[in-house]
C-alpha cells in the first residue's frame, strides 16, 4: 500500500529528515513511534503531498506522490495533529463539508455522515456546534472528517494528544474497529503503549531517522539489556543515577520526561534489583516504588539511543 525509500527533507542547513524508508502493506497497521520533535509529522506530510520532499520517492498503491498527486490524496484519509473544523458549524455540517471537499454527492455524504456519526459514538451530538465539544469529541469527529470517503490508507498523526483518559480509550478502540474492517493505517505517536496496543509493525525513529523497523516481537527481540527497572522517587539525584549506570549488567538509565520515574535497563532485572535500590538510597535517593517492567519498545528506544521516548 505504501512505499517509502530514502526520504529527506531539509529546512535551511537542517536536515529534519534523513534517507526515511519504510513499507507497508495493504490492511496492515503501523506503527510510527519517537519522541516529540523525531520528525514523524514531517514524515507524514511528505507522504501526504502537504509538502514537497527534497529526495526519495513515496509511492501509494504504486503511484508516486509526486507525479499523482490528486490521485493519491482521493485514497488517503489524514488526521492531523491540530483539530481540522470550523468551531462554529455543527459536527453534521462540518462533515458534509468534507464530505463535498472529497467529491461526494449530496445523497452520498449525508448517508455518510450518519454512518460516521453512529461509528464515532456522537450521533445524539449532530447539531451541536464544534466548539461545545470537548476535546477528546473535536478529536472523534476530527477522525470522522477523515473517513467520510471510505480511504484506502487513513493517516493519523498523535489523535490522543491531550485528552481525556475515556475519550483516549473511545479513539483507540475505534482504530483497532477500522484496522480489523481491512483500513490500512498509519499510527503514530510518542506514546509507547498506544502503538503496542494497535500496530502490527513499528518503526521507531528518532532525530530524523528510522533506527528500527520491525515487528514488535522482533524489535523486542533485539533488546541486549533486558527489561526495565523503573524506581519512582521523591527527588532525582543526577550523581545516583551516573552510579547506577557504573553498575555491572546496567546498559542505561534514564529518567522519564516530566516524571519523577528513574528508568533502569539491565539485563538480570531481578539479580540487579538489590544493587539498584542500594546504589540510589545511597545516594540520598527516596524511593516510592519499583516495578520490573518486560522488554518493549519504550526499552529498546532507550538502549538505541540512551534516553526516554518522552525526552
Amino acid at each position: 500500500m505504501l512505499q517509502v525509500t530514502d526520504l529527506k527533507k531539509s529546512y535551511g542547513k537542517k536536515e529534519v529528515v534523513k534517507d526515511v524508508s519504510f513499507t507497508i502493506k495493504k490492511g496492515e497497521s503501523f506503527g510510527l513511534l519517537g519522541p516529540n520533535g523525531a520528525g514523524k509529522s514531517t514524515t507524514i506530510s511528505m507522504i501526504c503531498g502537504l509538502i514537497p520532499y527534497d529526495g526519495g520517492e513515496v509511492l501509494v498503491d504504486d503511484q508516486s506522490v509526486k507525479k499523482s498527486p490528486m490521485e493519491i490524496k482521493r485514497k488517503i484519509g489524514v488526521v492531523p495533529q491540530e483539530i481540522a473544523l470550523y468551531p462554529t458549524m455543527s459536527a453534521r455540517d462540518n462533515l458534509l463539508f468534507w464530505g463535498a471537499m472529497y467529491g461526494l454527492t449530496d445523497t452520498e455524504a449525508k448517508k455518510r455522515v450518519e454512518e460516521v456519526l453512529e461509528f464515532v459514538g456522537l450521533k445524539d451530538r449532530a447539531k451541536d456546534r464544534i466548539e461545545t465539544f470537548s476535546g477528546g469529541m473535536k478529536r472523534r469527529i476530527n477522525i470522522g472528517a477523515a473517513l467520510m470517503h471510505e480511504p484506502e490508507l487513513l493517516i493519523m498523526d498523535e489523535p490522543t494528544v491531550g485528552i481525556d483518559p475515556q475519550s483516549r480509550n473511545h479513539i483507540l478502540e475505534t482504530v483497532k474497529k477500522l484496522n480489523e474492517k481491512g483500513m490500512t493505517i498509519i499510527y503514530t505517536s510518542h506514546y509507547m503503549e498506544e502503538v503496542e496496543y494497535l500496530c502490527n509493525r513499528v518503526g521507531i525513529i528518532d532525530h530524523g531517522e528510522v533506527i528500527a523497523v520491525g515487528t514488535q516481537a522482533e524489535l523486542c527481540g533485539r533488546l541486549v539489556g533486558g527489561s526495565v527497572v523503573q524506581l519512582t522517587v521523591e527527588q532525582d539525584s543526577s550523581e545516583a543515577m551516573d552510579a547506577i549506570k557504573n553498575l555491572e549488567n546496567v546498559s542505561g538509565v534514564v529518567k522519564k520526561e516530566g516524571s519523577n520515574v528513574i528508568e533502569v535497563l539491565t539485563q538480570r532485572p531481578h539479580k540487579m534489583l538489590g544493587s539498584i535500590v542500594a546504589t540510589a538510597v545511597n545516594h540520598g535517593v527516596k524511593i516510592g516504588s519499583v516495578e520490573i517492567k518486560e522488554p518493549n519498545l519504550e526499552a529498546l528506544f532507550l538502549q538505541l539511543t540512551g534516553r526516554s521516548l518522552r525526552d
